[in-house]
């Protein structure tokens, strides 16, 4: 098996939802981390690219009709550049990565660009078709997350409860209690906080220039979601169901955003003089019971340590995707983690950044590969809950001179 390095990684900043990224089409969003990348690298025979995969879970509006290649098209990348649209919902961004890894290391691809996307304030509505002629209960769904178009067995055999519904039941199975969320939720916008003040997020963030009528352009170059509050007021947040400990304050956001990552063999590397960054040691992705979605992470992380014969102790770094607070707390509670292990999320997560479904992974791998860099750590594991239960894991190593 082959080597397989990442060189490089950028993404857009994350908007919040109906925020600056909403007047950008999706595929054009997808497009600018491509786009960067070919800047950034004008050395690399871009027809040599061996492939494209792209993460998004939604694909219901400007995302159809395989995203990744209408991105590929609209960057400006050689027509002779394929590009497929990978669909894991929230691990979308974490599985090209890995999909793109694994072509590499088998040696049936050289050089690959994983990325992902999610444009959710331009989520359309869907209406179904009548289910017979004349008929009139055509029914209207939001695209921007969750069910629709429910299958009645699925739904009689797993149900079909929402997201912040899951993170309750694992709050109540875990007892994970509600200022314990509040306090993992504010301990995120505070290292985001952080991380924004000292810069550390410029490395892999590409300004969005957004045209206006009259005036000089917008520019956008920071995440939007961020909103560093007290704990007093995350208390005063009602939840979002009765008698529960789930709120918008504990919760990931619902936002806009992409990324993209280059991924070379050593003879990539080395005939295009690119500088590695990490290293893709594997990836593995599990099924866990729907209800309990959030749970995913553990069994995933457990199943790729194993086979690679590393130990949670031997990370240096553990990107844990923040769907919930509740979930991300029982995740490391069954992971043996303690809450205020600081190499989780070093620099906050999806609760102060904002979690773009099928963009969030890669922007996990990206963020994990330049906190090693930073710190001069050897591994960092990236970890995600997955909608209708799954988990997915991956560990990335960092180069050394």
């Amino acid at each position: 098996m082959q080597a397989v390095y990442i060189c490089d990684g950028v993404r857009t900043p994350i908007g919040r939802y109906a925020g600056g990224l909403a007047s950008i089409r999706v595929d054009d969003l997808a497009a600018l981390p491509l786009t960067e990348l070919m800047q950034r690298y004008p050395q690399i025979d871009w027809n040599q690219l061996d492939d494209v995969i792209m993460g998004c879970a939604n694909q219901a509006g400007e995302d159809n009709r395989n995203v990744a290649r209408m991105a590929v098209l609209l960057a400006g990348l050689p027509q002779s550049v394929p590009a497929v649209t990978v669909n894991r919902l929230c691990g979308s961004g974490l599985n090209a990565v890995g999909d793109a890894a694994r072509a590499i290391a088998t040696g049936e691809a050289q050089l690959m660009i994983a990325a992902g996307v999610e444009g959710m304030s331009r989520a359309p509505l869907v209406m179904a078709k009548a289910e017979q002629a004349f008929g009139r209960t055509q029914t209207l769904f939001d695209t921007t997350m969750g069910w629709r178009f429910v299958n009645k067995k699925l739904a009689k055999q797993y149900g079909v409860e929402v997201m912040p519904q899951t993170a309750e039941n694992l709050a109540d199975h875990y007892n994970i209690s509600r200022i314990a969320q509040d306090k993992f939720a504010f301990a995120s916008q505070t290292k985001a906080a952080a991380a924004i003040k000292a810069g550390h997020f410029e490395a892999e963030i590409v300004p969005v220039t957004i045209p206006v009528r009259k005036g000089e352009p917008i520019v956008i170059q920071q995440d939007e979601h961020p909103r560093l509050t007290s704990l007093e007021k995350l208390a005063q947040l009602k939840p979002l169901f009765a008698g529960g400990t789930v709120t918008a304050g504990n919760a990931s956001g619902i936002n806009d955003g992409a990324a993209a990552v280059l991924l070379a063999s050593a003879a990539m590397v080395e005939q295009y003089q690119l500088m590695p960054k990490a290293k893709v040691l594997g990836m593995t992705t599990v099924g866990v019971t729907p209800s309990m979605m959030g749970i995913g992470p553990v069994a995933a992380t457990q199943k790729l340590l194993t086979r690679l014969g590393l130990t949670l102790a031997d990370m240096d770094i553990i990107e844990l995707n923040e769907a919930f607070a509740a979930q991300a707390l029982s995740c490391m509670q069954q992971l043996g983690i303690s809450e205020d292990d600081t190499r989780v999320n070093p620099k906050g997560g999806a609760i102060a950044l904002g979690h773009p479904l099928g963009m969030s992974g890669s922007r996990l791998v990206i963020t994990a590969m330049q906190q090693l860099q930073r710190s001069q750590g050897r591994y960092a594991l990236c970890t995600m809950c997955i909608g209708v239960g799954q988990g997915i894991a991956m560990v990335l190593e960092r180069v050394t001179d």
